[in-house]
């Protein structure tokens, strides 16, 4: 079951992070703008807020192995799909469906996990997070290089699209002889909507989902833009991903000792997404080391976000509720960041603005980290709704 949660979650964001190398080629080839080709990053992040808070209720309908093989069925289908569609129009219309697959699996990992290994949540959380960043870094490695050897980007997005299926035979086959059925739910909780420090923490995700998906939909058009070969530039996104996977993991693993020094964690964390920018700005030439300094920093702050919400309620149902609105809204809000910084480099005819408004929203980020004290987390939130 953990190697097929694994296979499930390395095939999350293969359609997201694979089309950024490609986005030069792309917009050439459709003769679309910048902004417009920003819809190929914003259709998935905001299909994953959308989606979040409908996927609990399906996998307790279906079971969690069901409801995630629809999640990768629709995420297959969408992208093979849209690698062979005519028109910019149908290529963006094609991404919707693997938005949702990837919407509905990012929460269903979590219900997976529940029925499965309750008793090791934190670490199987890590290995999964691990394995969609190992996916993520591959995609973004191989696009160009794929692309080259098959003849175009379209041949590329259909083995991302191939690769997709065989995860989901792996899912099902791996996934056998378990509960189809999750446990009756006695009553959906109420979503926290007055309560402002959920709020807080859906910033927290909208920030920190900022920093990543607008890096990933742009530094290699950044890059190419200087003068980068595509596959060097894919490179970049690349090693932003393979340094998520040892931050998961150790964040993960050392996750019961942070305790009331997880603020300072986070900090750390925003430190190295901050500084690391700055430095893929004004010393491009070493952008193979700053973009993992970067990744660390994104790895860390992912995982340990994801546990803020165990922080500020005590019920598992309100500890679902709560995190349900700080994906549902961190993850719809943040959908508009690719859109945004592609329109940015429209206006301004440069990448240069479109990084430095990065630093900005990270510097906003470490602001509202240090806010996150563990005296306002424990006593923010006892029984949302």
């Amino acid at each position: 079951m953990l190697a097929g949660l694994g296979l499930a979650a390395f095939a999350l964001r293969l359609q997201l992070v694979g089309p950024a190398p490609l986005l030069p080629e792309i917009e050439h080839d459709l003769e679309i703008s910048h902004a417009v080709a920003g819809l190929l990053g914003t259709i998935p992040v905001l299909c994953m807020g959308l989606f979040a808070p409908p996927a609990a209720p399906l996998g307790a309908r279906v079971g969690a192995r069901r409801a995630v093989a629809l999640a990768l069925a629709l995420i297959a289908a969408g992208g093979l799909v849209r690698a062979g569609v005519p028109g910019a129009a149908a290529v963006i219309v094609a991404t919707v469906p693997i938005g949702i697959g990837m919407g509905l699996g990012n929460a269903l990992m979590v219900a997976a996990v529940k029925e499965r290994f309750a008793d090791r949540p934190l670490l199987v959380t890590g290995v999964y997070a691990a394995c969609m960043a190992l996916g993520s870094s591959l995609a973004a490695a191989l696009a160009v290089p794929a692309s080259d050897a098959l003849g175009g980007w379209r041949a590329a997005l259909a083995l991302f699209g191939v690769a997709t299926c065989g995860c989901l035979a792996g899912w099902l086959l791996l996934a056998r002889g378990g509960p189809e059925r999750a446990e009756p739910w006695g009553g959906m909780p109420r979503l926290p909507w007055g309560n402002r420090l959920v709020w807080l923490l859906a910033v927290v995700w909208l920030l920190q989902s900022s920093v990543y998906y607008g890096l990933g939909s742009w530094l290699p058009d950044a890059y190419t833009e200087r003068g980068w070969d595509e596959g060097d530039a894919g490179y970049l996104i690349a090693a932003l991903n393979v340094a998520t996977v040892p931050a998961t993991l150790l964040t993960a693993w050392a996750g019961h000792r942070l305790g009331g020094s997880r603020r300072l964690y986070m900090l750390g964390g925003c430190g190295l997404v901050v500084v690391g920018t700055v430095l893929l700005i004004e010393a491009p030439g070493g952008g193979l080391a700053w973009a993992p300094m970067v990744g660390f920093g994104t790895g860390a702050l992912f995982t340990l976000t994801l546990t803020l919400p165990l922080d500020v309620a005590d019920r598992a149902a309100d500890v679902g509720a709560v995190a349900g609105l700080m994906l549902g809204g961190g993850y719809v809000l943040s959908a508009a960041t690719p859109l945004a910084l592609g329109a940015v480099r429209d206006l301004t005819g440069s990448f240069t603005a479109s990084l430095w408004a990065i630093v900005a929203i990270g510097l906003v980020l470490t602001l509202v980290c240090a806010v996150l004290s563990p005296e306002r987390l424990r006593h923010g939130v006892r029984q949302p709704g």
